[in-house]
């Protein structure tokens, strides 16, 4: 069953997300374009993105299905967490990421798990499946779709930020740098809602992933993970996927502060409670 504090903060950032919107459309975008050409580009926006978003992530790891026959009980584990979360399975696919990681996107139904190569090495058999356990539990909860839908906002309200300031500062000499450096900004200021939502996700995929697995095995993975994906020779995670990664990549001070993932020493910490 989804977690209901994740439904619940999906919902009250749902809808701060969404008054963003009204906004800009109220003030920028039907003022522009009209009502029926805002409301049908923003519409268009949003599929766009999602579809694009999801098949941009499995092209940019080179995804393709993972082989039943190499890995025969991998399925089987994937296969009976799904029974187990009356989930409609997913497709398994394997990737090319540079380190030990994967992610989910799509919703119920419609939903694609990817492990990168290295995990399929890396890990043992009961790390592996607390990590499909964590990947489950992001589409069984439906945040994939919310962490994309928050994007998508945030990209209208940038876009248009832009646009405007771009306008009133065309005769001021660097204004097209002044509309982009406050237009990300803006776009920075809708991302917090979505980044919030991003690390709590995180807490309760792994929490999710211990109670149907086992805690040590999730605390395991995510160390061994960690140690190789820091390593300074690590190769560095993907922007277009990072945020929908286990592991979200290498972080500086700035990273961390508006990290779409928490830290993966806290992630332990809250993993190793349950086994006490």
């Amino acid at each position: 069953m989804p977690d209901r504090q994740l439904q619940a903060r999906m919902l009250v950032s749902g809808a701060i997300l969404f008054g963003f919107y009204v906004l800009l459309a109220k003030f920028v975008l039907v003022p522009m374009f009209g009502i029926g050409v805002a409301v049908a580009g923003s519409g268009l926006l949003v599929v766009g993105q999602y579809v694009l978003g999801t098949k941009l992530a499995l092209w940019r790891v080179d995804a393709e299905e993972l082989s039943r026959e190499e890995y025969p009980e991998v399925y089987d584990r994937f296969e009976r967490l799904c029974a187990e979360r009356d989930l409609p399975q997913p497709d398994l696919l394997v990737g090319r990421m540079g380190t030990p990681n994967a992610f989910a996107v799509g919703r119920r139904g419609a939903g694609v798990v990817v492990v990168s190569e290295l995990m399929l090495e890396l890990l043992d058999p009961d790390e592996l499946e607390a990590v499909l356990a964590h990947e489950l539990a992001h589409i069984d909860n439906r945040d994939v779709v919310m962490l994309l839908l928050g994007q998508t906002v945030a990209t209208l309200v940038g876009l248009a930020v832009f646009f405007v300031v771009d306008l009133l500062a065309d005769e001021i000499p660097g204004g097209f740098v002044i509309a982009w450096i406050v237009s990300m900004l803006a776009q920075l200021l809708v991302m917090v809602f979505v980044f919030s939502i991003s690390r709590y996700r995180e807490f309760v995929a792994d929490r999710e992933a211990a109670d149907a697995t086992d805690p040590a095995a999730m605390a395991s993975a995510l160390a061994t993970i960690e140690a190789v994906g820091t390593h300074e020779q690590a190769a560095n995670v993907d922007d277009s996927v990072a945020a929908l990664c286990i592991f979200g990549g290498r972080r500086g001070l700035l990273a961390a502060l508006f990290s779409t993932h928490p830290s993966t020493e806290k992630r332990i910490v809250k993993l190793d409670a349950m086994t006490d």
